[in-house]
Formats: C-alpha cells, sequence, structure tokens
C-alpha cells in the first residue's frame, strides 16, 4: 500500500489551460516534478470543456511535467474535482484519506478543490509555490496566490484543518 502521504494531486496543469498566461510556469512546473518524482502515487486531474475535449491535444498534461508510470487521470468538467468524477473512488481504491494538492487555477479549480475535500475530512496539504493562475482583472496572480495560501491555512474546517507548506517542507516530511 502506498503512503498515504506520498498521493499527490496535480490539477489542470493542461496545454489548454496554459493557452492564458500563468504565473511562473516554469518554476511552478520545476516544483510539481520534485514532487511528483517523490510521490507514491499521482493523479492528474485534467479539465475537460470546450476547446478542452478528452483526449485532444489542449487536454493533454503539459509536455514539460513528468508522467510516472502507473499515474491515474481523472476527467472532470468543474472546479471541484469531486463533482461527477471518479476521483472519490480513485482515492477510496488507494486508502487515501490525506494528500496533497498542486496546479492550476489557484482561484478556481485548485480552491474550490481544497475546500470541498476539507469538508470531505480528507486532510489536505496544499503545496505553497506549486500552485498558478493568470492575472485577473482587479488583482495579480502572485496576490490571489498569497491570498489563497493565507485563506486555505486559516480555513475554518474544525478538526480538519488545510496544511500549506512550500515544496521543500512537503518533501522533507516524505522523506
Amino acid at each position: 500500500m502506498v503512503s498515504e502521504q506520498q498521493v499527490l494531486i496535480v490539477i489542470d496543469m493542461q496545454n489548454g489551460v496554459f493557452i492564458s498566461p500563468r504565473y511562473d510556469r516554469s518554476g511552478r512546473a520545476e516544483r510539481i516534478n520534485q514532487l511528483i518524482d517523490r510521490a507514491g502515487r499521482v493523479i492528474f486531474i485534467q479539465h475537460a470543456e470546450g476547446e478542452i475535449s478528452e483526449g485532444s491535444e489542449f487536454w493533454q498534461v503539459l509536455p514539460e511535467l513528468h508522467q510516472p508510470e502507473g499515474a491515474i487521470s481523472v476527467t472532470k468538467t468543474a472546479c471541484d474535482s469531486f463533482y461527477r468524477t471518479t476521483l472519490e473512488s480513485v482515492l477510496q481504491e488507494l486508502n487515501a484519506t490525506r494528500f496533497t494538492v498542486c496546479g492550476c487555477a489557484t482561484d478556481y479549480c485548485v480552491d474550490t478543490t481544497i475546500k470541498v475535500a476539507a469538508s470531505k475530512g480528507y486532510a489536505v496539504t496544499v503545496a505553497s509555490d506549486a500552485h498558478t493562475t493568470g492575472d485577473r482583472t482587479h488583482v495579480t496572480a502572485q496576490q490571489l496566490i498569497g491570498q489563497h495560501n493565507e485563506v486555505w491555512r486559516d480555513l475554518s474546517v474544525p478538526g480538519n484543518p488545510v496544511t500549506v507548506k512550500t515544496t521543500n517542507e512537503i518533501l522533507a516530511d516524505w522523506q
């Protein structure tokens, strides 16, 4: 059985998502690869909507990301990675009650998935420096990333706080 702490969920790091500029693509991909390389199991969440149709080039994971043998792919159609997907059954098959999250977009799919997972009772760790988004009308991507790390750190889910750590801190925990 895989060590629970080493289940990694990588959200929407796809060609079609990155048509829009995203903050620090290369740095985020590098840190996500460090997590992928050390994770016991990797689950790629892949959004399918509009031009990003399942199986298309836009749907594919970014070419710079490592895709280990045995990685699991879950297709979603909403911001919530649990909504009408197989994610919960995949986690049950892995006996995973905890996992680490990274990916895109901080303020949409990453945020929604973290909040739903915490409400469902999963112990969630967020890789604070391995998620990204784009600039929005009234706020920069960097500001959104910082704000969301703060919100997740202080999220009120009694008995199940979300943990926010850097990639290096997570890798040290996985020793």
